[in-house]
């Protein structure tokens, strides 16, 4: 899949930053606290989740202002702000319901948005959300992470990645340090992680009306459970899946069930390739790992770049699970032996 980017702008003038990937009915997805379209689409386990929730859609997501391909504004931000730039989004997609995916921060969006336009979502997907900013975590913890994100952007980006993606490879993860502050500078992450903090939208919960799944993993380091069943509980007929994990990013630990989970919701198909197994070009790459190949060297055996083997290398250690090549090699190892086996 390839992602076309364009821009919209507000009624305010604020410029965004829109990605659209595949074909079919939209489905607008309003990110966490930091996108970047680029390097988001660039990180092999996110690109491997959104590829995956685009298949047979439309998925449309978007840069908020002072994030990513944005440029920023004098504005700060507020949930009106937020609202106003979901809208400058959805508006070219016509008078149709669309269905509305929020993540962490985008979730309470997501609520918020449904709450106030009746009618124009179709179904409504919750992941990784809260009811209330208070209950995330105590008042000394947050203004801890606020300051270091404003004092030292580098550090502060870094201890946020191992409370968001600790189930993600280290390589990951250190890519994911890197996108975060190429997403935003300090001032701007460090306003929207208050935002996150100080919103609250249990008010609009009983306004919710169109159908809506709340997912969550049970052990999300950056947003506890009871506030997944907190947001369950106060939408009418909201149905609640949680699922085993500890990472809070959606791409990060077991991505394939979360986008299995979220497709089966909005009636979509879901892939035939169930987890644990790897498509015959993975399997390749599989076999080269398993010989001690590098990504250079994998990339030279197969005639692609160096960059997509290592998104392969990547994709395997998520659809395996495992955080280290040698756990792949072995595995690998392990299939072809029991091949033999059944063969002799």
């Amino acid at each position: 899949m390839q992602q076309r980017l364009s821009r919209v702008t507000t009624t305010d003038g604020t410029e965004l930053a829109v990605a659209t990937v595949g074909e079919g009915r939209p489905v607008v997805y309003v990110s966490g606290w930091l996108s970047h379209l680029e390097r988001g689409w660039e990180l092999p386990p996110e690109r491997a989740f959104l590829e995956g929730m685009a298949e047979g859609v439309r998925l449309v997501r978007y840069d908020r202002a002072g994030c990513g391909l944005s440029p920023a504004t004098g504005r700060p931000p507020s949930l009106d702000y937020e609202l106003e730039q979901l809208a400058a989004v959805v508006a070219p997609l016509g008078p149709e319901p669309f269905d509305l995916v929020g993540a962490s921060l985008g979730a309470l969006v997501a609520v918020a948005w449904t709450a106030a336009h009746p009618g124009t979502v179709r179904r409504l997907v919750l992941y990784g959300g809260w009811v209330s900013g208070d209950a995330v975590s105590p008042p000394s913890a947050r203004e801890h992470v606020l300051g270091l994100v404003e004092s030292h952007w580098g550090l502060g980006s870094d201890v946020l990645t191992d409370i968001f993606a600790p189930d993600a490879p280290a390589a990951a993860r250190a890519r994911f340090g890197r996108y975060q502050r190429e997403s935003s500078d300090a001032q701007t992450a460090r306003a929207l992680l208050a935002l996150s903090y100080r919103l609250d939208v249990s008010d609009l919960l009983g306004s919710v009306r169109a159908p809506t799944l709340v997912v969550h993993r049970v052990l999300d380091r950056a947003a506890p459970v009871a506030q997944a069943e907190a947001l369950a509980a106060g939408i009418p007929g909201a149905e609640l899946v949680v699922l085993p994990g500890r990472s809070h990013l959606p791409w990060a630990g077991d991505a394939p069930e979360l986008v299995a989970t979220i497709r089966r919701f909005l009636g979509l198909r879901v892939a035939r390739t169930a987890p644990g197994t790897l498509t015959p070009r993975q399997r390749e790459v599989a076999a080269l790992i398993a010989e001690g190949c590098t990504n250079r060297q994998i990339a030279a055996r197969l005639g692609i770049d160096e960059r997509s083997a290592e998104g392969h290398v990547e994709r395997i250690l998520l659809r395996l699970g495992f955080r280290s090549r040698a756990q792949v090699a072995a595995w690998f190892v392990e299939q072809q032996e029991a091949g033999r086996g059944e063969v002799g």
